[in-house]
């Protein structure tokens, strides 16, 4: 996903008047005054210095603990009070406007074990006992405005803050963890529309004839006081109806931050077809023939593949199709386009697959709210784009113009989590979406592919009062991760959610399940999982694997999980709870991204200031570029070796304990060896590694390779390079990633996040005579132009853009390795022993030629004609031998894939008696044994 937004900070507290201007002048008068000094006076505190009712420092995290953020005094008291009509205040140390209030005792100690466990964040702070609350007075105060009171011997209040109280709605409605949520639908066609809002006053559900309808009719809503959910049972005639909530609710954010009880005209969370723009849901049955698209019924889906053995082709659902002249024009950009199986783009997805691919992953396609969603609410860039210099500024400037209104962003902004987005549909007005998702879904797998769901449950697109924001105005203050002061935290980029909160965890279960069953997604790549808690994904898994064919029309185990494990912001090395960070996710099967390996092929990081920071695959010290970035030769061949090992291990599936010699010479395993400070290798199987050179965050590969590789490398060379840095993910255990159009040598311009850049900048073309999208223009200043400098002259070399040839190139060596994996056990190992007991680094050690790796796999009583499998990675300039003890007196040849391909250099690569392999320069080289 994108890179976080700069955060603005909270506004700081209003207080009374200062103390720390007199203790400042005081402190200076000391050294004058020496001892008569102790006699001044203490400064007074101010009267309320201690309060503030914005804030919420407490926390209520079960029905009879509250969490105090202090020390406490056992000369003053605690209150929990409540405040029906939200006008707590305090003034001249005196409390006005609490309806009830409870005495608070201390609990000597402090939280229990048990509870420091739950909120590991909190273990520091003071406990206080409510004692025993009745459940109606319990439930009223959890509907008003809430805070701690601190009061002196003389009834002074001299602390106050408010409470987050996600804690104890967790334990007072944890039944509603069972419960229906949305619309649901029984035999006769008749639905039930729930809701959980167990703070909320007062909730009605209105009723909208259609979607233009101005005035709803209202219906009451009974509330389950166990569970806090409300309900209304509908008449068969409300199918095709759009609804709203009307929710009354105490909301912090409202008045400024000051709290309010507001009347909240909101969407269902649990919605499953929208309005446009999404103002309104939808109430349709999913279980709705009219809702099924011709053979939905009986559907023909690849074959599961296993994580091992998976390829994943990383495409965005606009991007397919908008620059597509084979695509009727009102269906570019959209589900619909791929349903055209005459289409360039779907005929290149069908060919994908024919050389071995898997899966489609889509960026995110449910309900997002960054794109307007009705076309004539959109504008594209004014200028002419094509016209101006392949370096200008000119063509970010105008694309800037236009970039909160046009049709494209990546669609990292949840609105609603389990609706179609309504952009990508040729009517967003209600069901249409439903149709052309699962038509969609149906034709890629009439292709031969299976399908991914980027999915974004660590965030929302907004929060609080605003106006798209939905799950806290349902539920204020519940859904989202707080920080201490009760602001939302966004280290994401956007406000946080909280899935280890009850019902944020079970709404990504529900959702996620809602698309694997009604819509036959098969797997889920989980943005940001880091920020979900480890049992979060468990408990998402063992959902899916309870689906059947039998019962629900889908194999739920042979769905596929892997996310972006990283480990940042507020909850980073388990502060809150255990994460789905990579090392956490060991052992669960559930895959995490390889940054590992990605960095060692590439170099550097993402974030580096000299883009011109070469790797393994991008010429360091065999082939340098000159940047002073790099160091000196020795620095860069330590670097090398060291990025060698990663890329070793990356090849293993990134596998914790694999044991190989490392380039210095000593046996090592994937853990010892170093990444940033941090273990390399962290899986404990090959297949929970997803391996990958590029995706649609930082450069793409070739953009990456522009900056990193010496300016004058050829064009052929480029694309030797590209398929080599390829072949490190091709060609490893685990799953294989690829960024759409990677094999076509894709470029952004040198954008390194065009979540934001519109069309022009993200364009994907499938026609080959419109190039590679090369040197379009400078990236948009907006996250690039600190790298203009190193840009410019590289987007004004005519050298540097693909043609033709050079692009089929690259098409044609991706398919071959494709080809190659497909039909070659060796690379898709299913566990770490079999990794172990098989793949080895026979030239590896102290002596081993800087640029170059060998990988070798006994292939022997696996499926298949051979006993053994070698691939050499020359990353250098020159041609290199290698030779390998164990294909001594073998007959080795080059694979056969390799032995017909059209690349004359690779067909050079050769294999004598003596188990010498020899391997033209910038080529990887497979060799069968057999």
């Amino acid at each position: 996903m994108r890179p976080p937004h700069a955060r603005s900070e909270r506004p700081p507290s209003r207080r009374g008047p200062s103390a720390s201007a007199g203790l400042a002048a005081a402190a200076l008068l000391l050294p004058l005054l020496g001892a008569t000094a102790a006699a001044l006076p203490a400064e007074p505190a101010a009267p309320d210095a201690g309060v503030d009712l914005t804030e919420q420092r407490a926390h209520w995290i079960d029905r009879s603990t509250v969490l105090w953020p202090g020390d406490l005094d056992p000369d003053r008291t605690y209150t929990l009070v409540s405040s029906e009509d939200a006008d707590l205040a305090v003034s001249g140390g005196e409390l006005d406007g609490a309806s009830t209030s409870v005495r608070l005792t201390a609990v000597p100690g402090g939280p229990t074990g048990e509870q420091r466990a739950a909120w590991p964040h909190l273990a520091e702070l003071s406990a206080l006992e409510t004692g025993r609350i009745n459940g109606p007075r319990l439930r009223e105060a959890l509907t008003g405005q809430l805070a701690v009171v601190e009061r002196d011997g003389d009834g002074t209040v001299t602390g106050a803050t408010g409470v987050q109280i996600p804690g104890v709605l967790d334990d007072v409605y944890a039944a509603a963890a069972e419960a229906d949520l949305g619309a649901v639908w029984d035999a006769g066609g008749r639905p039930t529309v729930s809701l959980w809002a167990p703070t909320a006053r007062s909730v009605t559900l209105e009723l909208y004839e259609d979607s233009a309808d101005d005035t709803p009719r209202t219906v009451r809503m009974r509330r389950d006081h166990r569970t806090g959910v409300w309900s209304a049972r509908g008449r068969a005639d409300w199918a095709g109806s759009f609804y709203t909530f009307g929710v009354r609710v105490f909301s912090p954010a409202a008045d400024g931050g000051r709290g309010a009880v507001v009347d909240n005209r909101v969407t269902d969370p649990y919605s499953v077809s929208l309005s446009t723009d999404s103002a309104r849901s939808h109430l349709v049955d999913l279980a709705d023939p009219d809702l099924a698209p011709e053979g939905w019924s009986d559907p023909v889906k690849p074959a599961a593949v296993s994580p091992e053995a998976a390829s994943v082709y990383e495409l965005h659902v606009r991007d397919h199709s908008v620059s597509d002249d084979t695509v009727p024009a009102g269906l570019r950009g959209t589900f619909a386009a791929f349903a055209r199986s005459d289409s360039a783009g779907m005929r290149e997805l069908a060919a994908l697959a024919e050389d071995g691919l898997d899966y489609v992953h889509l960026l995110p396609a449910f309900d997002i709210g960054s794109v307007p969603e009705d076309p004539a609410d959109r504008a594209e860039p004014a200028c002419d784009l094509a016209s101006s210099a392949p370096e200008s500024e000119e063509q970010q400037a105008c694309v800037a113009e236009v970039r909160g209104r046009d049709a494209f962003n990546w669609g990292y902004d949840p609105y609603h989590y389990t609706v179609p987005e309504g952009s990508y549909s040729t009517d967003p007005d209600g069901a249409a979406r439903v149709t052309e998702f699962r038509r969609m879904v149906g034709g890629l797998n009439g292709a031969g592919l299976r399908v991914v769901m980027d999915v974004v449950y660590n965030h929302t697109h907004q929060a609080g009062q605003d106006e798209q924001s939905v799950l806290d105005r349902v539920v204020p203050g519940y859904y989202h991760r707080l920080e201490a002061d009760g602001g939302v935290a966004t280290s994401t980029c956007c406000p946080n959610t909280a899935p280890e909160h009850l019902m944020m965890g079970k709404l990504v279960v529900d959702s996620v399940v809602t698309w694997a069953r009604e819509y036959r997604v098969d797997g889920f790549r989980f943005d940001l999982m880091g920020h979900h808690p480890k049992q979060n994904m468990l408990d998402l898994r063992a959902a899916l694997d309870e689906l059947t064919p039998e019962e629900d029309g889908v194999d739920g185990s042979a769905i596929l999980l892997y996310g972006e494990g990283w480990n940042f912001g507020e909850v980073a090395d388990d502060a809150r709870f255990e994460q789905a960070t990579q090392a956490n996710m060991a052992g669960t099967g559930i895959g995490t991204f390889n940054d590992r390996l990605r960095d060692g092929v590439r170099g550097g990081g993402p974030f580096d200031a000299d883009p011109g920071v070469q790797g393994f695959g991008s010429g360091l010290y065999t082939d340098p570029n000159g940047s002073p970035a790099n160091g000196t030769a020795e620095e860069q061949l330590a670097r090398l070796l060291n990025y060698q090992d990663l890329v070793k291990v990356g090849l293993t599936g990134n596998l914790r304990d694999y044991r190989f010699t490392a380039s210095s010479g000593e046996e090592t395993t994937g853990a010892r060896v170093d990444y940033n400070g941090a273990p390399a290798g962290y899986t404990l199987d090959p297949g929970e590694a997803v391996t990958y050179v590029d995706a649609h965050d930082n450069e793409t590969l070739y953009d990456a390779l522009a900056y990193k590789l010496p300016r004058d490398t050829p064009m052929d060379d480029r694309v030797r390079m590209q398929a080599l840095s390829l072949g490190t993910a091709v060609f490893g255990q685990g799953t294989v990633f690829v960024h759409a159009g990677t094999e076509r040598l894709r470029s952004k311009s040198l954008d390194r996040n065009s979540y934001d850049s519109g069309d022009w900048f993200n364009r994907l073309s499938w026609d080959c005579a419109d190039g590679n999208n090369f040197g379009v223009g400078l990236p948009p200043a907006w996250d690039n132009e600190d790298k203009w400098v190193h840009a410019r002259p590289l987007l004004a070399d005519p050298a540097l853009v693909a043609d033709c040839a050079a692009i089929e190139d690259g098409r044609e060596r991706f398919g071959e390795m494709l080809r190659i994996r497909e039909s070659t056990p060796a690379f898709a190992l299913g566990t770490a022993e079999e990794v172990q007991a098989r793949v080895s680094f026979p030239t590896s050690g102290a002596d081993e030629l800087p640029g170059v790796i060998t990988m070798h796999v006994d292939t022997t009583g696996l499926e298949g004609e051979w006993s053994s499998v070698t691939v050499v990675f020359n990353a250098t300039p020159g041609t290199v031998e290698q030779d390998v003890d164990a294909l001594a007196g073998a007959d080795v040849r080059l694979h056969p894939v390799q032995a017909e391909s059209a690349d004359e250099v690779v067909r050079e690569a050769s294999a004598d008696a003596a188990g010498t392999l020899t391997v033209p320069p910038r080529t990887v080289a497979v060799f069968v044994a057999g």
